[in-house]
């Protein structure tokens, strides 16, 4: 008889009678790992010996996590003016620079007239403010030009920069959330990465004019420009005051909280931003350790009591976070915390305190505010190019930011643990007890079929299934085979084999399956990240677990892994990890990282290639096609 685990395992998975709701086992796993990360958050440091040892480390791996570990090369900015604008008491330049060679920055300068020394400058980094009209994108810095209007009307020269989605040039800053660019993960890239740059090189522009004091720098915008003011502040201590609004919340508030209305068991704010809010979090830090990076220079963060998408519990946690830090320093009174009544929106209200922040920190003054920030140009007077230039590569950046693994380099046992650490950093520290306990036992037509389900990991539990002739004892060797291919289930004849046949899901596939919602699936997945993880990776966590439970029912044989497609990369992922695993049979194995799962920084480290020369150190590689 031919036995087939597609028709007596895996279809009765997803009969209701034995179906176990994916979500909800997520939800609880979400909610675990997050308030693990939240505990963990700044815990070692106690003292500002522990700080001072400790925050160059944290700064370098900020910048690792946002693609600019090496820092790119300062190539020449070609800083363009291609216009100018009169006002009775400033004037706006329309400037372009370049961050990279045909990475173009869209900005308007705000300067005051009159200027007889050199100026304390605000850099303004946008939030999310389309501008557009007959099909062309005049960019967001016109959504914010009362900002710039403002600051100069008071004596500040204020440089407000598009961002790469909503500039003059239209990029992408949602790989994950709606493109199903799952590789940026891979790559260890994140749309953030772009702006914290842009960022980065905005303030090397601004060192080249005579009438900007660089040692009196700050930064400030909202929502996504609020992200964006955190990125430059930590990365760059050229930034003397920041004052970022609506542009953090926690990992509660993003992860498991923060939606109550959304009807689903895990719900988080993640759902309302795109990729650019977001580092890639190889180290698993809590947001507070961001904004406690900015201590001791002055930092006001500036929230609503009501904004949905930046929730007040959050930001408050943030704000403690970073007050432990300061306090340490000795400058409370360079933190502070302003909350005003609102929901997300631009109001005058949220902004004054900023402008107060900035006058007494960056003019030593507070000055009574007497001027309303309002719009004065047109859409069309604020453009800083007539015709978008032929070598940009705004578009496509996401292809070419990242530094990735040379296709030919040697890897070895070091490639192997420098995955450990930057992929799969959010592996378990210590196994739990596999808790395995045999759930089913089927005999039929001289085949038995058994079902063992174990811990993987905590709120993790999973099934394993097993096939083998009757009176089989002591098997020859182990089949494990993960879900892939339309084909990959089949198996047989167990009833003639001293094979052990092994058929296993790992989290989110069989009976741990999420919801057929497409966006569900997508922000599950999306969530992973903000954790240190991917789902792929997990899962091959997920499969290591699996043949240690094997191991622990008592087979001691030879153990062959079998994966189809995604499954093919899994399984010879896992194979570097676990012993025992002596062949590994690999069914239309991905060519490159936009084919394989999504694994955190691997395309930085090693090639789809490269990973099968690791397993061929360690076990038979046996690969097929789809014809065989």
């Amino acid at each position: 008889m031919l036995v087939t685990f597609a028709l007596f395992v895996f279809l009765p998975l997803r009969a209701a009678v034995f179906k176990t709701p994916g979500d909800k086992m997520f939800a609880a796993y979400f909610k675990d790992q997050t308030d693990r990360l939240a505990a963990k958050s700044l815990s070692e440091i106690k003292t500002i010996e522990d700080w001072n040892a400790r925050k160059k480390t944290y700064r370098r791996q900020m910048h690792e996590m946002l693609g600019l570990d090496p820092m790119p090369p300062r190539t020449p900015l070609k800083a363009t003016v291609t216009g100018k604008l009169q006002h009775a008491e400033f004037e706006v330049w329309k400037v372009h620079f370049q961050s990279k060679p045909g990475l173009y920055v869209t900005g308007n300068l705000y300067v005051p007239k009159g200027i007889e020394k050199p100026a304390p400058t605000i850099l303004y980094v946008c939030g999310h403010g389309r501008v557009k009209k007959d099909g062309v994108s005049y960019g967001n810095k016109v959504h914010y030009q009362h900002h710039g209007i403002w600051f100069a009307r008071n004596g500040y020269v204020c440089l407000v920069i598009d961002t790469l989605q909503l500039g003059e040039i239209e990029g992408i800053h949602h790989g994950t959330y709606n493109h199903d660019m799952w590789w940026w993960n891979s790559r260890g890239y994140s749309s953030a990465s772009v702006e914290a740059w842009n960022c980065v090189r905005a303030l090397d522009y601004l060192e080249t004019l005579k009438f900007v004091d660089k040692n009196r720098f700050g930064v400030t915008g909202r929502s996504g420009g609020g992200a964006y003011s955190w990125w430059i502040s930590v990365l760059d201590e050229r930034i003397k005051v920041s004052a970022p609004v609506a542009g953090i919340a926690d990992l509660k508030n993003h992860v498991y909280a923060g939606f109550p209305n959304s009807g689903r068991l895990a719900h988080g704010v993640v759902e309302g931003h795109c990729d650019c809010m977001f580092h890639v979090n190889t180290y698993r830090w809590d947001f507070g350790q961001v904004a406690a990076l900015v201590a001791p220079r002055p930092l006001m963060i500036l929230n609503t009591d009501d904004d949905r998408i930046f929730p007040l519990d959050g930001v408050t946690r943030v704000f403690n976070g970073a007050r432990k830090i300061y306090d340490l320093h000795g400058a409370r009174d360079k933190l502070g915390l302003v909350i005003v009544p609102g929901g997300h929106s631009d109001t005058q209200p949220l902004r004054v305190p900023a402008f107060n922040w900035f006058n007494r920190h960056l003019k030593g003054a507070e000055p009574p505010i007497t001027i309303t920030a309002e719009k004065l140009f047109e859409p069309e007077q604020l453009r800083v190019f007539d015709k978008l230039p032929a070598d940009e590569i705004n578009t496509k950046i996401q292809e070419s930011f990242t530094q990735l693994a040379p296709e030919k380099q040697k890897v070895g046992k070091e490639t192997i643990a420098l995955m450990r650490k930057k992929t799969f950093g959010g592996w378990p520290e210590n196994d739990v007890p596999l808790n395995g306990k045999r759930i089913s036992r089927i005999e039929k037509d001289g085949v038995v079929l058994e079902s063992v389900d174990f811990d993987s990991q905590e709120k993790i539990r999973l099934g394993v299934y097993l096939s083998y002739r009757s009176g089989l004892k002591n098997p020859k060797r182990i089949e494990l085979k993960v879900p892939g291919g339309e084909n990959d289930l089949q198996q047989g004849p167990a009833e003639k084999s001293d094979v052990l046949y092994v058929a296993f899901a790992p989290r989110g596939l069989g009976r741990t399956a999420l919801s057929d919602d497409k966006s569900h699936r997508t922000q599950t997945r999306r969530r992973f990240m903000l954790l240190g993880q991917t789902l792929a990776g997990m899962q091959v966590w997920d499969v290591r677990r699996c043949v240690q439970m094997l191991r622990e029912l008592g087979y001691d044989c030879p153990i062959t892994l079998k994966g189809d497609g995604e499954a093919a990369s899994l399984v010879a992922l896992a194979s570097l990890y676990e012993k025992g695993i002596t062949q590994i049979t690999l069914f239309n194995y991905p060519q490159n990282d936009k084919e394989q799962p999504d694994y955190l920084n691997i395309s930085r480290i090693v090639t789809p290639k490269q990973i099968l020369g690791l397993a061929a150190l360690r076990a038979k590689v046996n690969l097929m096609d789809k014809k065989k």
